[in-house]
């Protein structure tokens, strides 16, 4: 009964959240307060968290979030009516990206697209929502070095990791339906009650165990649960929707419109954050928040009591501190900007997960249903899986999101004699000195970023002769739509890349340089994931269908430069997770932020997004963008409270 209720209240909400403006949602300057004790700069994943914890611990503070979009209604990756394939007609507005070209990779560029939103990428991502490994978040500590671990704040797993509990609310599936699918968890990996959800689909095509039971021909194992730091094998991972509906679970509805009314939380929308102004100098902060009206141009600048949190994401955040003077001096420079501080390190780290396919057909007839061609093919089909997604509680294709199943392999397991050539290339490239010459030209002697740089390299040099550290991310769903495919995700890239303003309109859109490819060990990992997914083709279950490979092919699998040539061609360069662009580091090793992550040398401003991770985590990235902003604000919490 509780859930047929918790159902109906959703429901209820969501259909009419997106008309019912809070009293507290803001479009002009003239219902704005006087002053602020708190102002964020971006209502996305991390944004509108802060704001929730901040606004509920000081009732008597007041907070200003400035977000650039507006509220929209926010489907699923995968609702009705779209098909497996086609996007969402009544997805909200999102940025679209196409970086510059990478020369390294045949001039293929990159598609990176950003929530323009209340609520951020959280509303228009993929919704798979898994963590990285345990490795992946003490890397973290490892490159800040002694300076960092003798903070009295850390950034590791241990310290990490109740926040990942605490910012999700997990629902296990029912039993019929975990014993239909082999559903596995552990409980211990969760326990918050905040309300962003994550659950476990009620539907998998009916092909989704034929990858299953390759990957296990293959001596991979199932592993129980793949968010408690341990993440090896194959793994069922959930979706960030809620586990009645099945409706995408994002950070508006549970940090915002689930906790209003509050007299001390107004969002302003439709407003750009321009820049942040320090009128007496960087030690007067907090400073102030200029902000332009979309309307008509207009600017004004917000008063600040407290501090300002920038959550405008990594690649908005670099765009503001840059507009503000906060920078590599020499590019500020050059964009008639004068140079407040000198940070050579904002808008620079850029990475991001990229990988080409492996895929094939099947010779011999096959008998699955359903598969995701009955939705463009079979009305009858999708309009009875329209029918039980609305139902209560919500089941069929349609709650299946982007799909739930995932391999995470280490490069030991996937090349067990040619990784120690791999690792020892990177530890080298340090050694001697070299590592510098593949960042960015403007960077390469700032001994601050080779630094950084370094000791990246040495933590991903660790990361990579780790057995039990994944480098391959492989997620699946079905092998029909498009066609029978097994994506290679490099996990751990050693290639950097910049944000940097656009000269001809500041206000627009930054430019994105990826640079993949620009360190050319990672095409080595790149062909070292796709000939061990290439295994899957010799499995029982894959001669038993016939399967027939398309690409890369045997002979062109047989040699380096044809693969590379293949890698260069068929490469995705951005699968959706760009990070690291004002990163957590100390000062002297290219850093932005440091632990507390207020930013070097700037007083009252800090930032809590994606951009302050130093290194790209194994893992897609709304869950961690919870549990990194729920941390933050317990520290920014703790300080107030200090003081």
């Amino acid at each position: 009964m509780r859930l047929v209720a918790a159902a109906v209240l959703s429901l209820a909400a969501l259909a009419g959240a997106a008309r019912r403006p809070s009293a507290n949602l803001k479009r002009q300057v003239s219902q704005l307060r006087d002053k602020y004790d708190f102002v964020i700069v971006g209502g996305g994943t991390s944004g509108l968290t802060v704001a929730d914890r901040l606004t509920a611990a000081f009732p008597a503070k007041t907070l200003l979030v400035v977000e650039y979009g507006d509220i929209h209604y926010a489907p699923g990756v995968f609702d009705p009516p779209t098909d497996w394939i086609t996007a969402n007609p009544d997805s909200p507005p999102a940025w679209s990206f196409t970086s510059l070209p990478c020369p390294d990779m045949g001039n293929q560029t990159a598609f990176v697209q950003a929530g323009q939103v209340v609520g951020g990428s959280s509303a228009v991502n993929g919704m798979f929502f898994d963590r990285g490994s345990r490795f992946d978040y003490d890397a973290w500590a490892e490159v800040g070095g002694p300076e960092f671990a003798n903070s009295s704040t850390t950034w590791n797993w241990d310290t990490l990791f109740p926040y990942f509990k605490k910012s999700v609310t997990f629902t296990p599936p029912s039993p019929d339906i975990a014993q239909r699918y082999n559903y596995t968890w552990n409980l211990s990996a969760y326990g918050g009650d905040t309300p962003i959800y994550a659950s476990f689909s009620s539907f998998q095509w009916a092909d989704q165990p034929v990858l299953a039971k390759t990957w296990t021909e293959m001596g991979l194992e199932h592993a129980q649960e793949c968010a408690g730091g341990d993440k090896q094998g194959i793994c069922w991972v959930p979706a960030s929707q809620d586990p009645v509906t099945a409706r995408r679970s994002y950070s508006r509805l549970g940090h915002y419109t689930d906790v209003q009314p509050r007299a001390n939380y107004d969002l302003l929308v439709n407003h750009q954050a321009v820049r942040v102004v320090y009128p007496n100098g960087l030690a007067s902060g907090p400073p102030l928040v200029e902000v332009r009206t979309l309307a008509d141009g207009s600017l004004f600048n917000v008063t600040v009591r407290g501090e300002v949190v920038l959550s405008a994401g990594a690649l908005h955040t670099p765009t503001v501190l840059q507009r503000s003077g906060i920078g590599p001096s020499a590019f500020l420079t050059s964009a008639g900007i004068r140079p407040l501080l000198d940070l050579p390190g904002v808008g620079s780290n850029l990475q991001d997960h990229s990988g080409p396919p492996v895929t094939w057909n099947y010779s011999k007839p096959y008998d699955f249903f359903p598969l995701p061609s009955e939705m463009a093919s079979n009305a009858t089909f999708k309009a009875d899986a329209t029918a039980a997604f609305n139902a209560t509680p919500a089941r069929g294709p349609y709650t299946l999101a982007g799909g739930n199943s995932a391999i995470y392999v280490s490069l030991p397991r996937m090349d067990p004699d040619g990784y120690t050539t791999i690792v020892s290339d990177i530890r080298a490239m340090v050694a001697n000195g070299s590592a510098a010459s593949f960042l960015p030209a403007d960077l390469r002697g700032d001994r601050a970023m080779a630094a950084g740089y370094d000791a990246q390299l040495l933590a991903i040099a660790n990361l990579l002769a780790n057995p039990a550290a994944p480098s391959l991310e492989t997620p699946w769903a079905t092998t029909e739509v498009p066609y029978a495919t097994a994506w290679s995700f490099l996990l751990h890239p050693l290639s950097r890349g910049t944000v940097r303003l656009n000269l001809s309109d500041p206000l627009a859109q930054p430019v994105l340089d990826y640079r993949a490819g620009s360190n050319p060990v990672d095409m080595a990992v790149h062909l070292a994931q796709v000939r061990f997914l290439r295994g899957l083709l010799g499995t029982p279950t894959m001669r038993a269908l016939g399967a027939v490979e398309v690409g890369p092919g045997a002979a062109v699998a047989a040699s380096d430069a044809l693969l590379a040539d293949y890698v260069r061609q068929q490469i995705t360069l951005s699968f959706m997770h760009p990070c690291c662009t004002a990163a957590m580091l100390p000062r002297d090793r290219g850093g932005v932020v440091g632990p507390d992550l207020r930013v070097h040398g700037a007083a009252g401003l800090r930032i809590v997004d994606m951009s302050v991770m130093p290194m790209l985590p194994g893992t897609h990235l709304s869950a961690t963008a919870y549990a990194v902003a729920e941390k933050a604000a317990d520290i920014i919490i703790q300080a107030w409270r200090r003081q």
